[in-house]
């Protein structure tokens, strides 16, 4: 049945014990977050750690002036990110338009390590009608997509339609079949942390495979803070229901530091479980790069320049 206004179904009774989400602490949410940022990394572990942050990365191009060139191009990149001799995994995926899932899907093939995940549902709006998102969604698993990144409606969601939001999640999980959803929270739009939070265990409730901070075309995209309240709402949501939901920051983290700061937090909040691209991707689009650069020097014991790395 699909989701609509006067098909509450199960969203009602579930949305409607989402008021007891605890109230954010932001002073407590924001130190906390910095902190993790300041954490002394022996470079052994270091390395180990760029390493781990590549192989979550979700290698990304969303431009209107995107190619079937471009598409392999950026394919080949996630399955081989540099020389071989650097022992550097695979990325999670490369995430396209639903027009380029084809291209991606026949560059890598059905076996591929790397997943082809697939914005959907009128990104990055979200505006579009119900039936038309839903299509889309059909047509992109049916192109051959692994994963769906989906955006919520904000405007319903802030204007307290919670119930609506859930019920379009659900709808947009069921047209997913066996691909696995992301949804797309744009909390840069949701104002607040305690909106965040309802948001989070909104999409989990409602059956979200992963939550994910941004669509990276509004400001402020990811944050540490924001992702901090997310993963703590995961972390809730596994202690009361025994699910493993994923994590995925995106927009706005571009450099290895900043990753790494993301992976402690991920890890001393959720545990070493999280710490896989089954359970932890970055939205990456400028950072692989720079993680690349630090792993030949940590390897190599000096810089290359950055002409030596193709552009993601």
């Amino acid at each position: 049945m699909p989701a609509t206004e006067s098909s509450p179904s199960r969203a009602l009774c579930r949305a409607s014990g989402l008021g007891s989400a605890p109230v954010i602490d932001a002073v407590m949410v924001e130190e906390r977050a910095a902190s993790f940022g300041k954490r002394s990394i022996k470079a052994s572990a270091k390395l180990a750690g760029l390493k781990m942050a590549v192989s979550m990365m979700d290698l990304t191009t969303l431009e209107g002036k995107d190619t079937p060139g471009k598409v392999a191009y950026l394919c080949r990149k996630a399955l081989q990110p540099i020389d071989p001799k650097y022992d550097v995994p695979p990325c999670g995926a490369v995430c396209v338009y639903p027009s380029m899932i084809r291209h991606a899907r026949k560059f890598l093939g059905a076996e591929s390590p790397v997943k082809v995940a697939s914005v959907a549902t009128g990104f990055p709006s979200g505006q579009y009608p119900l039936r038309t998102r839903l299509e889309e969604v059909r047509r992109a698993v049916g192109d051959g997509a692994d994963e769906i990144d989906m955006v919520i409606d904000r405007g319903t969601f802030l204007m307290g339609g919670h119930a609506v939001v859930f019920d379009e999640i659900a709808a947009v999980k069921e047209a997913c079949g066996a691909a696995h959803l992301k949804v797309i929270l744009e909390t840069g739009e949701l104002v607040t942390y305690d909106n965040v939070r309802l948001a989070s265990d909104l999409a989990m409730e409602a059956g979200a495979d992963f939550i994910k901070t941004s669509t990276g075309k509004v400001s402020p995209a990811a944050t540490m803070p924001v992702t901090l309240v997310m993963l703590e709402a995961i972390r809730d949501y596994f202690y009361a229901t025994g699910i493993r939901i994923g994590m995925k920051p995106a927009g706005g983290i571009r450099n290895s530091k900043q990753a790494l700061a993301y992976l402690v937090m991920v890890k001393e909040t959720l545990g070493d479980d999280w710490l896989t691209p089954d359970l932890f991707r970055f939205g990456a689009s400028t950072l692989v790069n720079d993680v690349l650069m630090q792993i030949v020097k940590l390897a190599d014991g000096n810089y290359q320049s950055a002409d030596y790395f193709s552009l993601s």
